[in-house]
């Protein structure tokens, strides 16, 4: 375990980087945005996801890489939904017009508290304050990462709030498994029936609707190459109708002979293919990241839930506990 001054903030705030290791598994986490900025497996000689040697880039084009976001998890339409018979006004940081990642402040963005620490684990906290990007409720939120046997990334989140609230938490790492400029090599398996389609702003229109048929269907390991090439992948795949008590199996990516499996409490699993992205400052495997530098595989609530009665629920009562259980095993296969 060590833990360095990875820069300052413009408001002079330092952020920490804690390195955690075990079973042959070594986890870099930043207090900025609980992110996670490394990842690397004994025997193999490049990173696993993507992120950046300095600071300065997760201030710009590096917002959101492996950061935990929330609190909100991806989008709110309109910036506004119903709750305990109000409208909540709430931050839209989407072109203006809706809410993303829980806001311009959301966790994603926060410079967390560096609570604990282990050879194996580290954990951070962040408060939130009633009213914050318009949601209701003071809020206290412990993400816990951990390396366990496999070996595995294990990662807990745990929040609670003094009043009825929106709560759902994502982790937002980019993962890319061979250390190649794009994911074309890589295949994928979610073992989700149906997916949520969007309207041009990546809201969701209504009703999930079935995968087969589409480019979204990975019931089967599917090759990610020949999927580049057609309709930009940047969806919610429903797992099941509520949260569950202990995690299953989300997603499978593999590329050669390594395989990472994520495994999750959380009803949907959000893919994204980096579509957007263009060449800037380096990465921590020395090149900048062009598009389809790596694979973001968000466990989460569905989007929008707030305003679909018919969602997952992403309500969370005064005093209840928000938990949420999101495990990356990795493997090196004959």
């Amino acid at each position: 375990m060590s833990i360095q001054n990875f820069g300052a903030l413009p408001d002079g705030d330092h952020v920490l980087r804690a390195t955690i290791s075990g079973h042959g598994l070594t986890v870099s986490v930043l207090t900025l945005g609980a992110s996670v900025q490394d990842i690397r497996l004994e025997g193999v000689d490049h990173p696993l996801v993507l992120g950046f040697p300095t600071l300065e880039p997760y201030l710009g084009e590096g917002r959101y890489f492996g950061a935990l976001v929330g609190r909100y998890a991806n989008r709110i339409a309109g910036g506004r939904a119903r709750l305990g018979g109000e409208t909540l006004d709430l931050d839209r940081n989407q072109d203006g017009r809706h809410m993303l990642h829980g806001g311009h402040d959301g966790t994603g963005t926060r410079n967390w508290m560096l609570a604990s620490e282990a050879p194996d684990m580290v954990a951070l906290a962040d408060h939130l304050p009633a009213g914050h990007m318009g949601f209701p409720g003071a809020m206290l939120v412990r993400a816990i990462y951990r390396i366990l046997p496999g070996p595995e990334l294990s990662l807990t989140i745990l929040a609670t709030a003094d009043e009825l609230t929106f709560c759902n938490f994502a982790q937002h790492s980019y993962f890319n498994l061979d250390g190649t400029p794009t994911i074309a090599g890589h295949s994928l398996h979610v073992p989700a029936q149906s997916w949520l389609p969007v309207d041009a702003d990546m809201i969701p229109l209504g009703p999930p609707a079935p995968v087969e048929g589409t480019h979204l269907d990975f019931r089967h390991a599917e090759p990610l190459g020949p999927r580049l090439d057609g309709p930009p992948i940047d969806h919610n795949l429903c797992l099941s109708d509520r949260r569950r008590i202990y995690p299953q199996k989300a997603a499978t990516l593999q590329a050669g002979r390594l395989m990472m499996t994520i495994r999750s409490t959380e009803p949907g699993i959000q893919v994204y293919t980096a579509n957007h992205f263009a060449p800037g400052a380096p990465g921590i495997g020395g090149h900048p990241y062009g598009r389809h530098a790596g694979i973001a595989l968000e466990s989460q609530n569905w989007p929008d839930a707030p305003n679909h009665a018919d969602y997952p629920s992403a309500l969370l009562k005064p005093g209840e506990l928000y938990r949420q259980v999101t495990t990356l095993g990795f493997q090196t296969c004959a």
